[in-house]
């Protein structure tokens, strides 16, 4: 299967996860104009930002993840940060992913009222740790299949709306109070953002000595999967318009009837799993190469951590996606801007593309991840 495409498809299921479901609801309370507006700008500077990491990793040699990249060019106290910010970003992401898994397992098994969405995502947790204990060769393949499925999906779902499709009821600017402006931000970064298939998608290639560049497939897999985003988003407005939900499917009820229920739920466990299992595996690898823990603890620790916490009763899905679509570019995002500064200087090997950036540029991208993490934290 061509290298090139398999690439692809890891990195946009790692893309496209839960965030996707979310986008439509923000839409409606902020308003056309900030939605679009933030939308153009963060897929820029989301794409430059995985470029930048995609460099930080061809300019170094052997094999590494974030927290291994920062101890290098940043020292302890950057493997200290690297190693909170990891944790909390990749844990709280696998949470977010574990909570949806069991609401939509509810929905797809409604007729058998005795199986909890707590069984599903403990069964889903079970089948998740046997594929991340595998490794990336097979999460590739599973990566291309599922991301045909979904593609079908929401080509399915593109002609089964187009009967219902009405005019675009959404406000230009949301007229609830200026503090919504803000609200996208939070919500399309953390649907856009696909940092931890990168090392992944580097090592594949190698592996298979493919001639695939990895800086076509960052740029193309970024915008496929904004793509997605902003084809999902708009076949749900013109469908459900003011009434979209938060969840995105429940919404479509009224207009489309309870089987859109099902059908969503369905696309939801699909999109979850291609994520789930790309970042479980960049997790294990991470503690694998990093902090040099055995295979098997380690993709134990990737999909029990996550488990655990959700078994604790952390189960607010928009509670945990907010914290985590809050801070992951002001923490993830800035991280990489300093790697990518000194791999510039300290990378031990040539990397096979260089990105040329001026300083103020990289100044802006940082204050605008943190001056949009502070905007979505104190909504």
């Amino acid at each position: 299967m061509n290298s090139f495409i398999l690439a692809v498809s890891t990195m946009v299921g790692t893309i496209v996860g839960a965030g996707i479901f979310g986008i439509p609801y923000v839409v409606t309370i902020s308003g056309i104009a900030p939605a679009v507006f933030s939308f153009l700008l963060l897929l820029l500077v989301v794409t430059l930002l995985h470029l930048f990491f995609g460099e930080v990793c061809l300019r170094t040699s052997g094999k590494h993840r974030l927290v291994g990249y920062a101890e290098i060019y940043l020292g302890k106290w950057g493997r200290f940060f690297a190693s909170i910010t990891l944790f909390f970003v990749l844990v709280g992401t696998l949470l977010a992913y574990l909570i949806l898994v069991g609401h939509f397992g509810e929905i797809i098994l409604q007729d058998f009222p005795r199986i909890s969405g707590l069984f599903v995502s403990v069964v889903f947790s079970i089948i998740a740790l046997i594929l991340v204990f595998v490794g990336r060769q097979l999460i590739a393949k599973i990566e291309f299949f599922t991301n045909i499925a979904f593609v079908g999906a929401i080509a399915a779902l593109v002609i089964f709306a187009l009967p219902h499709l009405g005019n675009l009821n959404i406000p230009f600017i949301g007229l609830t109070g200026s503090a919504n402006l803000f609200l996208p931000f939070g919500v399309l970064l953390f649907a856009l953002v696909g940092f931890e298939a990168i090392p992944e998608v580097m090592s594949f290639l190698r592996d298979r000595k493919a001639n695939t560049k990895l800086d076509n497939v960052i740029v193309a897999s970024t915008l496929v999967s904004g793509f997605f985003l902003l084809l999902f988003t708009v076949i749900v407005l013109l469908v459900s318009g003011s009434s979209s939900s938060q969840d995105a499917f429940s919404g479509l009820v009224p207009f489309l009837g309870k089987g859109i229920v099902w059908f969503g739920a369905t696309i939801g466990i699909v999109v979850i799993a291609d994520s789930f299992l790309v970042i479980g595996n960049y997790l294990k690898n991470s503690l694998r190469h990093d902090f040099k823990v055995p295979t098997v603890p380690a993709a134990i620790l990737a999909v029990g951590a996550p488990l655990a916490l959700f078994l604790l009763g952390i189960r607010e899905f928009i509670q945990v996606i907010s914290v985590v679509g809050g801070l992951i570019g002001a923490l993830e995002g800035i991280l990489i801007i300093l790697l990518f500064q000194k791999a510039k200087v300290k990378g031990d090997r040539t990397p096979e593309y260089s990105i040329k950036v001026p300083s103020f540029v990289l100044l802006f991208i940082a204050l605008l991840l943190v001056g949009g993490a502070a905007a979505t934290l104190l909504l």
